[in-house]
C-alpha cells in the first residue's frame, strides 16, 4: 500500500513539472494541473460561411473530450445568427477587457495572424498560452490547421507542446494614447498624417541622441514584426528568439539612412517636428492621433506572448514556404 502511494505522488509531481509556465521568466513559477477539467477560451473576430462546418466540429470535439469552454460574445452572436439549428446551448461568454487568466488554461485564436495579435488584450501579462488555428491567409504565427483539432486537444491534455515566447513592445506616454493595452506584438510606428509633408523624428536610445529621421515615418519592430510592415520598408528579417529590435525609417529622404538592429534592452524615445501639429501613432493595427509636442517612449514589455507549438517549427522553412523567401526559378 505504501509503495502505491509513493508512485502516485511521483506521477503527480512529474505532471506538475511538465505544465509549469511563467509569463515573466524562464523559471517555472505558475502551476496548472489538469487533474480537473481543462477550460479553453475561444476567440475570433468574424465567422465566415466556409467555416460553419468547422466550428460545429470544433464545439463537438470539445464536448466529446469533456473540455469546458467560453467564447468571445460577439463571435458567439455570429454563430447563433448564421448556424441553424445549433446543438450547443448558450455558453459562458466574455468581452474585451475581461480578465481571463484566473479562469482559463488556454486561449484558442481562430483566424489569422491579426486575430492572434488581438488576443494580447485578453491575456495581458498573465502568460496564458495562445493556440492559433489558421482560417486566414498567411498564418505565420498560427500553429495548426482546421483539420488538426483532435490532435491539438490530445496534445494539450497530455502536455505535449512547447511555448514559443514572443517579445512584446510597450508604449509609454501620458496620458495613454490607447484605451486598451499599450502593447504591440509586431510594431510601433509613427507616420505623417494624410498627405502632409514629411516629418522629422528625433530619436534617442536611453536618452542619448541616435539620429534625426527626415521621412514619412518610422517603425520599431520586434523579431515577430520583422516580417510585417518593417519588411515592406526594407527592414531585415530577424529570427523570433533574437533579443533585438529593428528601427526602420519609412521612405527616408536620405540615401544613407538605413534600418538598424539594436539590443532590446534599450529605451527608445521620439520627438516629432514638422509642418503639422498632429501625427499618427500605431500599435500593430490600432492607431491614434498624437500631438507634435509629446514625447513617445517605447520599451520591451516585461512579459511575453506565449504561443503554443505542438510540433517543432523551423523559422526558415516557414518563411520559405509562406513568404517565398529566396525563391528563384533557377532553383
Amino acid at each position: 500500500m505504501s509503495y502505491y502511494v509513493q508512485i502516485k505522488i511521483y506521477l503527480s509531481f512529474k505532471l506538475t513539472e511538465q505544465h509549469l509556465y511563467s509569463p515573466k521568466t524562464t523559471v517555472p513559477t505558475k502551476i496548472q494541473l489538469f487533474t480537473t477539467t481543462m477550460k479553453i477560451a475561444l476567440y475570433s473576430r468574424t465567422l465566415k460561411p466556409e467555416d460553419h462546418q468547422f466550428i460545429c466540429q470544433l464545439l463537438d470535439t470539445l464536448q466529446q473530450n469533456n473540455i469546458n469552454w467560453c467564447i468571445y460574445q460577439p463571435y458567439w452572436e455570429q454563430i447563433q445568427q448564421q448556424i441553424q439549428p445549433l446543438s450547443h446551448s448558450a455558453p459562458e461568454t466574455f468581452v474585451m477587457g475581461d480578465t481571463l487568466e484566473q479562469h482559463v488554461d488556454f486561449v484558442w485564436s481562430i483566424g489569422g495572424d491579426g486575430t492572434i495579435i488581438n488576443t494580447i488584450d485578453l491575456v495581458h501579462e498573465s502568460g496564458v498560452p495562445v493556440l492559433g488555428i489558421n482560417t486566414g491567409r498567411l498564418g505565420l504565427l498560427t500553429d495548426i490547421t482546421k483539420s488538426q483539432i483532435r490532435q491539438a486537444v490530445h496534445a494539450l491534455q497530455h502536455q505535449q507542446y512547447t511555448l514559443d515566447r514572443r517579445t512584446l513592445l510597450q508604449l509609454h506616454t501620458e496620458p495613454p494614447l490607447f484605451k486598451s493595452t499599450q502593447l504591440a506584438l509586431n510594431e510601433f510606428a509613427i507616420h505623417k498624417k494624410d498627405t502632409s509633408a514629411m516629418i522629422t523624428i528625433h530619436t534617442y536610445l536611453d536618452g542619448a541622441f541616435l539620429n534625426s529621421y527626415w521621412a514619412d515615418g518610422i517603425i520599431v519592430a520586434t523579431p515577430s514584426g520583422s516580417t510585417a510592415y518593417s519588411l515592406s520598408c526594407g527592414g531585415p528579417i530577424v529570427q523570433p528568439d533574437t533579443q533585438a529590435l529593428v528601427i526602420t525609417p519609412v521612405a527616408p529622404h536620405n540615401l544613407n539612412m538605413r534600418p538598424i538592429i539594436i539590443p532590446d534592452k534599450h529605451t527608445i524615445s521620439f520627438e516629432i517636428s514638422g509642418r503639422n501639429d498632429n501625427y499618427l501613432c500605431s500599435l500593430d493595427s490600432r492607431y491614434a492621433t498624437v500631438e507634435a509636442n509629446r514625447t513617445l517612449t517605447v520599451t520591451k514589455a516585461p512579459f511575453t506572448l506565449n504561443l503554443v507549438r505542438l510540433t517543432p517549427r523551423n523559422f526558415y522553412t516557414t518563411i520559405r514556404q509562406k513568404l517565398l523567401w529566396g525563391q528563384d526559378s533557377r532553383n
